[in-house]
């Protein structure tokens, strides 16, 4: 937890704020990425990236 304090810290402190979006979409992307790994969808998200 310390790293995503930091993290927060930094942008607000940096005004920021506008990464906290790409940051988001980029860790939502990731884990549908590592949950569909096993699964029949893996094809069609590993063509669409």
């Amino acid at each position: 937890m310390t790293i995503v304090r930091e993290l927060l810290a930094f942008m607000v402190e940096n005004k920021k704020l506008w990464m906290l979006p790409v940051i988001a979409i980029m860790l939502l992307l990731g884990g549908l990425m590592f949950l569909a790994k096993g699964s029949a969808l893996a094809p069609l998200i590993y063509t669409i990236f």
